[in-house]
């Protein structure tokens, strides 16, 4: 079977750089030689394992992916990129019938999910792509629905600590809290505890100096109303890993469904789980 070309948007970031990285590893991939990004950048390329990637700001865009149309035939997108480009970038995927695996946070989601169902392309969007955590919050979800109010009346915090470079909330924590709010327990995405500080990762969280560059962290606490009781659900990732096995599960997902016709169809990650 031909390899699955790859086009890996976001670089020179880091989950994109690990997520290309394990593309240009992995016998069932192509990875192509350019990537969408930002125009804060200032290289002109980088090196990911042997393939020197053409880095190609948004002015050059259109062109840039109709030429590697033309050099490499049908590809699908990896997006990596950065919350205010999320539904920009979906946009333009879409405009040009790219699918689309996005792992990128932030943006209008709902709008982001109904640009793809308003066009004849395909994606996966999920703000975790680490198919553990997201079995976890399918588990938490299937007790919202089944169990409602088993935490009436605790009370909820929620911390979580990322890279000083992430630049919004995590995704993750914020889709937490409807199961919750669900499970009895009233909680706001505002009231998110939110870490970036690395001395404060290290001193307080004890968070490995090794990985205060690429980690997500996440606490739940609840507490009974008289603190007699007390419920604590935590996942801690260090690295970048976990990610970047999830995108490709994804990838080999979204390119069946290619194959079946799927068009202005948006896919999760209990999807690919599953």
């Amino acid at each position: 079977m031909d390899p699955i070309r790859i086009m890996v948007n976001g670089l020179p970031g880091n989950v994109a750089r690990v997520v290309a990285e394990h593309v240009a590893r992995d016998d069932r991939f192509a990875l192509l030689p350019a990537s969408l990004t930002g125009p804060e950048i200032t290289d002109d390329a980088c090196r990911i394992h042997q393939t020197t990637i053409e880095l190609i700001r948004p002015d050059r865009r259109r062109a840039a992916v109709e030429q590697l149309r033309r050099d490499h035939g049908p590809f699908i997108c990896v997006d990596y990129t950065h919350p205010s480009a999320v539904n920009g970038n979906a946009a333009f995927y879409c405009r040009h019938e790219l699918p689309f695996v996005m792992g990128t946070t932030g943006g209008d989601r709902e709008k982001l999910f109904q640009t793809v169902r308003d066009s004849a392309t395909a994606a996966v969007i999920a703000p975790n792509m680490a198919k553990q955590i997201v079995g976890f919050q399918a588990m938490m979800e299937w007790a919202a629905a089944n169990l409602p109010d088993l935490f009436k009346g605790y009370r909820l915090t929620i911390r979580e600590s990322h890279q000083q470079g992430k630049a919004d909330t995590s995704g993750t924590a914020k889709a937490m809290i409807a199961c919750f709010n669900k499970l009895g327990a009233a909680f706001s995405a505002d009231a998110i505890r939110m870490e970036r500080d690395p001395q404060r990762q290290k001193t307080e969280w004890g968070i490995p100096e090794a990985h205060l560059a690429g980690h997500g962290w996440h606490t739940y606490t609840l507490r009974s109303p008289d603190d007699t009781v007390l419920f604590r659900f935590t996942h801690n990732v260090n690295g970048r890993d976990i990610y970047a096995a999830g995108t490709l599960d994804a990838l080999m997902f979204l390119k069946r469904k290619i194959d079946q016709g799927a068009k202005g169809r948006v896919y999760s990650m209990i999807d690919v789980i599953k």
